[in-house]
């Protein structure tokens, strides 16, 4: 059973992209990537299923991308695994070329894989941001110590994690421009014929795929620097557990991570650290006299 794209196309009428001064610098694209098999039965777009319309390889390849892009931009496009090589065929033809990847590894609660997934050969925990660059433009300094993978938990059918926002300002400039957006985000211009707020999105939500935080902490070496979405996903889970009870010493213990490193990201959550020791019992308090 393999996984291809059909090439016949049935997208007449597809509006305009947005347009603005000197073109966009970091471009985001989720393309509604039509798969086909003998049945058609996992397809999208298929009655049974109708999660959302879908396009042929050469509609999305003839979008007019690297016309509304900075002469020096860059690109964040998701690709199935099943279609790599359409995937760079289609960031080759919007004016970029490849440079690297991002993986999403699908996570349980627990941090364990998601083998909910579905795939030709094997169960599918990942999917690819292809990462490509129009011109000549290096990341911004946060991605010095940004690594290539984002571990959330997934959402409803064919979402892509939020975290993908706060990856991709740090380390790309603005403006943005989302293409194929299904949401709104603030300091976004979308492009997408469900991104406008009114709408709902045809994907349907499914029983235990709400999102929310992984309940584990990242292993990090005694030096290892976090990037800033990493270090604010941390502390959050830092501030969670302690403002519950466990002490300073505890999330030590429990993460793996210092006692300093512990109280920097608590800081960082906003949390005003308790007294050190045992609070006092009110016949130890002084008496003023």
């Amino acid at each position: 059973m393999t996984a291809s794209i059909d090439t016949v196309s049935d997208i007449p009428d597809i509006a305009p992209l947005p347009v603005i001064a000197d073109g966009f610098q970091t471009v985001l694209a989720d393309p509604p990537w039509r798969f086909t098999n003998r049945t058609g039965k996992v397809a999208p777009e298929h009655r049974r299923l109708d999660r959302y319309s879908t396009m042929d390889l050469e509609s999305i390849k003839s979008l007019p991308v690297a016309d509304v892009t900075a002469s020096n931009a860059h690109l964040y496009l998701w690709v199935p695994n099943a279609l790599l090589p359409e995937g760079l065929q289609v960031l080759q033809s919007w004016g970029f070329r490849y440079v690297s990847n991002i993986v999403w590894a699908k996570r349980r609660k627990d941090g364990g894989p998601d083998g909910r997934g579905v795939g030709f050969y094997f169960r599918n925990v990942t999917e690819l941001i292809l990462f490509g660059v129009k011109g000549s433009m290096r990341t911004l300094p946060p991605a010095r110590s940004t690594v290539n993978m984002l571990e959330t938990r997934k959402r409803e059918h064919s979402r892509k994690p939020d975290e993908q926002y706060d990856l991709i300002e740090s380390c790309s400039p603005g403006p943005y421009l989302e293409l194929f957006a299904r949401y709104t985000h603030p300091g976004w211009t979308t492009w997408g014929n469900e991104s406008d707020d009114s709408i709902d999105p045809r994907g349907k939500k499914h029983r235990g795929y709400t999102g929310g935080e992984i309940s584990y902490l990242p292993t990090l070496e005694p030096n290892q620097r976090m990037s800033a979405w990493l270090t604010e996903r941390v502390a959050r889970i830092l501030v969670e557990e302690y403002e519950s009870g466990s002490s300073v010493q505890q999330l030590a213990d429990q993460s793996g991570y210092s006692i300093a490193r512990v109280r920097t990201l608590l800081a960082k959550g906003g949390v005003k650290l308790r007294g050190r020791g045992r609070p006092r019992k009110p016949e130890d308090t002084p008496k003023v006299t």
